[in-house]
């Protein structure tokens, strides 16, 4: 017979690396054409002026300029009103 107890299962040691998702330049900041402002999973943040948003919904500048954040009201589908922040380069 054996000697030594039954060691177990480890179920639970999978885990996933972080997106390394949210803002990557402040208000204020000057800014390169092209340059990541802000990286988000869906349309947490709007592109304003000066920006453009990317297939996977990540902001970059389109132009060379100072960051800004604005608050606006959005309507959302159902027609309710949510506030949501807007990334600007001007």
């Amino acid at each position: 017979m054996s000697h030594v107890k039954a060691g177990g299962t480890a179920k639970n040691t999978r885990d996933s690396a972080g997106q390394r998702l949210g803002l990557k330049r402040s208000g204020g900041q000057t800014v390169r054409e092209g340059e990541v402002l802000f990286r988000q999973v869906g349309m947490t943040k709007l592109a304003g002026a000066g920006t453009f948003i990317s297939r996977n919904y990540t902001i970059h500048a389109a132009k060379d300029g100072v960051v800004t954040f604005i608050q606006r009201n959005k309507k959302t589908y159902t027609g309710k009103t949510v506030r949501r922040t807007e990334i600007q380069v001007i």
